[in-house]
């Protein structure tokens, strides 16, 4: 047997290596013992040689090269085959993988979005649910109505419903003195401001300089243009206050340009609105025949006043803060307890049969103003409840009424293109501020100060009182404007219009 050939043929490396001592040569153990077993020889030089003079090497274990087979071309061909067809086999499974993971992935998408849906849903029903029962809260308040005396005007309602015949609430004796205390403190105070005016005021001759510095078109909807109504808080007149045709009431900060709060609750236009000089808390009034009471902060109703059976058709806040006057379609005017939502007193005039278009407080709190669709303007005693003066003279539903802050004069607009000034101590007209055809006014307001008087319609005009002088015209808004108001010593004037825009005027 030829190891030299053996050896090569095989192309193996030795798996237990061992060492000839006879030829130093190294040899694959199982072939050598064959050899040795035939011709007890080495099979390098011939010399004697035995097992037992065998010496093992010791090695790592070696890496085996492929079989003589594996080297031909059709062998290694074959080789690249079978390794191929396992790539193939495992990209058809990763492939396969890929599939099942993306239909996994859509399913959870489409379970989520279903979830975030379900959620939606909910989180509406809730904000709903949580809307009647600001609703439904103060309704559980009030009192069951009874009969009222004959003597008491309010208890004839046209309607003969709930509200109407409030008058068991009553206008108690607290209340009343409650009230006069009030107009004692107020009346003491004017008298001790006497005639002079605030140093800080701004003067006419600049304030007949006055353009348009801010414009804000986006606080009511644009589907429902127009703002219906207009009050900067007394306390901080950069507070400002909005109802719109959209059904919203919004309050504003005009120092930092955006809107506080939106209020959603009427389910008409909003007509009036008021801020609360001392709280954060506004009132609305709408044609849906409801007053709301709103606390900025929170963002909710909490309080609807049900005091009238028709359209509410103007507001005034008690200079107590606690109290709110109503006028409506229903021809009735209402006294309200603002933290209760209890209506104290409801009062109409059986002889003129007509629905009441404005109402408003009297500086002291006292004595109050009522516009009429018949173009009568009616004083009323609060304490008695009965029409104490009448001023005719307008023609036309009267839009707007105003008292001056010095008590003595009240301003009234009307669908007659005029714009009336009446002396409450003579009881009388004293001066007719005759306007442009086809004028309509839709607000009037004096500052606070007694100083200047605004009207706000067909355009802007502001007038200097006692001279009764045109000082200031605007006409920068597009449609009909429905409320102007003044900021702290006239330093600035607020206005909006049915273009759904508010605008700020100053130096």
């Amino acid at each position: 047997m030829n190891v030299n050939l053996l050896i090569p043929v095989s192309n193996e490396v030795p798996e237990h290596p061992c060492v000839s001592p006879v030829s130093n040569q190294v040899f694959e153990r199982r072939l050598i013992e064959k050899y040795i077993a035939e011709n007890g020889a080495d099979p390098i030089n011939g010399q004697p040689l035995s097992e037992e003079q065998l010496i093992d090497i010791k090695v790592s274990h070696p890496i085996r090269p492929k079989a003589p087979s594996a080297t031909s071309i059709p062998a290694i061909l074959k080789s690249l085959q079978d390794e191929w067809d396992a790539v193939m086999l495992h990209s058809f499974t990763l492939r396969q993988q890929l599939q099942t993971t993306r239909q996994e992935l859509s399913h959870a998408l489409y379970q989520h979005d279903a979830a975030c849906r379900v959620i939606a849903r909910l989180t509406k029903e809730v904000t709903a649910a949580r809307e009647a029962l600001a609703t439904l809260k103060p309704q559980a308040g009030l009192v069951t109505p009874q009969a009222a005396p004959a003597s008491q005007p309010a208890a004839v309602g046209a309607g003969g419903e709930a509200m109407e015949v409030s008058e068991q609430v009553g206008m108690t004796p607290e209340i009343i003195q409650k009230l006069q205390d009030k107009a004692t403190v107020l009346t003491t105070e004017r008298k001790k401001r006497g005639k002079t005016v605030p140093e800080e005021l701004v003067r006419a001759e600049d304030l007949s300089k006055y353009r348009q510095v801010a414009s804000h078109a986006g606080l009511h909807s644009a589907s429902v243009p127009g703002i219906l109504s207009l009050d900067l808080c007394p306390s901080d007149t950069n507070k400002v206050l909005t109802g719109g045709a959209d059904k919203n009431v919004v309050v504003f900060d005009r120092r930092e340009e955006q809107i506080v709060a939106t209020l959603k609750g009427h389910t008409k236009k909003v007509s009036s609105v008021i801020y609360h000089p001392a709280q954060s808390v506004v009132f609305s009034a709408s044609p849906d025949s409801t007053i709301r009471v709103w606390s900025v902060t929170g963002g909710n109703c909490v309080q609807v006043i049900r005091a009238h059976e028709a359209g509410v058709t103007g507001l005034s806040l008690h200079a107590t803060g606690d109290y709110l006057l109503s006028s409506s379609e229903d021809q009735y005017w209402a006294f309200s307890d603002i933290q209760t939502g209890r209506v104290l007193t409801k009062v109409t005039d059986e002889t003129a049969g007509c629905a009441l278009t404005c109402a408003q407080f009297h500086p002291d709190g006292l004595i109050f103003g009522t516009g009429t669709a018949d173009s009568q303007i009616k004083i009323w005693d609060l304490k008695e409840r009965t029409n104490v003066a009448n001023f005719p003279g307008h023609s036309g539903p009267v839009t707007a009424i105003a008292f001056s802050e010095n008590g003595y004069y009240l301003a009234t607009g009307a669908q007659d293109s005029s714009l009336k000034l009446w002396d409450l101590r003579k009881l009388k007209n004293f001066k007719t501020i005759t306007l442009d055809n086809n004028y309509e006014v839709k607000s009037l307001v004096f500052d606070q100060s007694g100083t200047y008087l605004a009207v706000g319609g067909s355009d802007i005009r502001v007038y200097v009182c006692k001279q009764w002088s045109e000082v200031l015209n605007f006409s920068d808004h597009s449609g009909l404007v429905t409320g102007v108001a003044f900021g702290e010593h006239a330093q600035f004037l607020a206005s909006t219009g049915m273009d759904r825009s508010l605008k700020f005027y100053s130096l």
